[in-house]
């Protein structure tokens, strides 16, 4: 009986050593617009401290609404690197105009279950979605575009990094017309690695 109680406790004590500790930080400003027709862009940004030093998977919520989501672009970015969130969804050769859908309450990640946020469509958008992941330059024509998104990951670029820091939300509405949007919040949330 006591050789079982022990097994039990060293178990649990070993389940407990290599458990990841996952974190939400939330962007703790209010509401802002993204002006419209702005290649400039507006940025937010959240500091992390005393997280776990290396981290293996994160994701990106964000609350939009209003505006043409087909106009905005999007990324996210730390320690000198960056993952495009938003490249104009819907923009492509056969697609001149974009996604036509205003507004999205979403979150980015590379297991998202409704596939690239770039093929999304119109509508206002909701669930878990993998970033856009391309490269192509905001302002290039149409044809230009992958209608099915890039292949940069938010894990692929990030992962391992120490997560301790500032992190930067960068939106743009890149193409005049179709209304302004507006950032209602974002969040962070982080996987640690197992120590």
């Amino acid at each position: 009986m006591n050789l079982s109680i022990s097994k039990s406790i060293v178990a649990l004590v070993l389940g407990m050593a290599v458990t990841a500790h996952a974190g939400i930080y939330s962007y703790g400003g209010g509401a802002y617009a993204i002006p419209d027709g702005s290649l400039a862009g507006v940025s937010s940004q959240i500091t992390i401290s005393g997280a776990s030093s290396s981290f293996s998977d994160i994701s990106v919520a964000i609350n939009v609404s209003g505006g043409y989501n087909g106009d905005l672009y999007a990324y996210l970015s730390y320690d000198g690197k960056l993952v495009p969130l938003l490249d104009r969804i819907g923009l492509s050769g056969s697609n001149p105009a974009g996604a036509a859908g205003g507004g999205m309450n979403v979150t980015l990640s590379d297991t998202g279950a409704n596939g690239n946020i770039h093929a999304a469509g119109d509508s206002s958008l909701s669930g878990a979605w993998k970033p856009d992941g391309q490269t192509t330059s905001p302002t290039a024509a149409y044809s230009s575009f992958s209608a099915g998104g890039g292949s940069i990951t938010l894990d692929g670029t990030f992962a391992g990094e120490n997560p301790n820091g500032t992190w930067t939300l960068f939106f743009a509405d890149v193409s005049a017309g179709g209304g302004t949007s507006t950032l209602n919040g974002w969040s962070l949330d982080i996987t640690a690695v197992p120590e």
